[in-house]
């Protein structure tokens, strides 16, 4: 299938069933027990990169290619249709955390969405009735625009709009042009930030670079029902509602019995599909992930029965075994029918970008 008809097949999936994301990639590269010099491979030497890589698992794209395929083979076989790029942290902003250049960091997201076109492609010729696809991971920076980087002074930034604009564009193209099938901007804690990565989409897709859907996917953070911006469930989906969305959701933070509220907030408003994917509980005093597949799969199993999603995955501390446990739950239940477009907006306040820069708030 060439890349319109995998988006057609997603679409037409999507209607028939509650389609499966992956889980975590960060305790299954954990379990790998990798050294230093798995991150360096060849390429990373010491004196060009001074410094700890151990931990940068999006480099492994680069330097292990194997164990990426390896993940994305074990997240097919356990049932899911969409398996993400491991690129959740592939922005010149991010990996500065690790004095990464920019080629390199490029180099990370083109090699990540080819070895997961690969291995999507290799288990679609395995199960035509069944294709797999292909996400491509956009992920939080560690600065950003709507808060302060300084307690002491409530206007300080350390970074810009066309800053987080430039590495969001840079990533974006690099992801498409190895193959994804989708965009998933995930685990947004602050919405200007994600405002920033939709209008590198639409800015490039306006140039000429193929369309695809986009997944936008918050994090409420706690108990408050808040991201870490402040905005409620209805205000962050009447944020990023102007996007059009494939589907919306949260991920991360939270256990699946913690989200529920969350999510069947959104499946109320939203006007398209609705996706979740939380933690495996909340982490334990070790930062441990403790609970068992059955219990996950049979929290998310009752969101599924009461009509309030239509994908499904897992975050932190979710293995393969959390998602062939999930894909079991839901395997004969419908999706959930998107509400009416039209519902009223709890929140009108957008923002105004000119020139790449928010310009100002507008309310009505």
């Amino acid at each position: 299938m060439n890349r319109q008809d995998r988006i057609s097949a997603l679409k037409a999936a999507a209607k028939e069933r509650i389609l499966i994301l992956d889980g975590s990639w960060g305790v299954m590269i954990q379990r790998r027990g990798l050294e230093e010099g798995d991150y360096r491979g060849t390429r990373f030497s010491e004196s060009d990169y001074p410094g700890q890589m151990k931990g940068n698992n999006d480099i492994l794209c680069l330097t292990r290619p194997d164990i990426v395929t390896d993940l994305h083979d074990a997240y097919y076989g356990a049932g899911a249709d969409i398996s993400e790029t491991n690129t959740f942290s592939a922005t010149v902003i991010a990996q500065d955390d690790y004095k990464l250049d920019p080629q390199s960091v490029w180099d990370i997201n083109l090699e990540g969405a080819k070895l997961g076109r690969a291995a999507a492609d290799a288990w679609t010729a395995k199960t035509p009735d069944k294709p797999r696809f292909l996400a491509g991971s956009i992920g939080p920076l560690n600065k950003m625009l709507s808060m302060s980087s300084d307690v002491n002074d409530p206007g300080a930034r350390s970074v810009t709009f066309d800053e987080v604009y430039e590495v969001y564009r840079q990533q974006i193209r690099a992801l498409n042009e190895g193959g994804v099938d989708l965009y998933l901007i995930e685990t947004i804690t602050d919405t200007l930030n994600c405002k920033a990565a939709i209008k590198a989409i639409m800015d490039l897709e306006e140039e000429g670079m193929d369309q695809l859907p986009i997944w936008i996917s918050g994090t409420i953070t706690d108990r408050s029902g808040r991201t870490l911006s402040g905005q409620t469930v209805e205000a962050f989906w009447n944020s990023v509602r102007h996007a059009k969305p494939f589907a919306i959701g949260f991920n991360c933070a939270l256990g699946a019995d913690l989200m529920r509220p969350h999510i069947a907030a959104l499946s109320r408003v939203a006007d398209t599909l609705v996706a979740a994917y939380p933690n495996a509980g909340l982490p334990n005093e070790m930062g441990q992930y403790d609970e068992q597949p059955e219990e996950t799969s049979g929290s998310v199993g009752g969101w599924a029965k009461d009509g309030l999603v239509n994908i499904l995955g897992g975050c932190c501390g979710t293995t393969p075994e959390h998602i062939a446990a999930i894909a079991n739950a839901v395997d004969s239940i419908k999706p959930r029918d998107p509400a009416p477009p039209g519902n009223p907006p709890i929140c009108r306040w957008t923002v105004r970008v000119s020139s790449g820069r928010p310009a100002a708030f507008e309310g009505g």
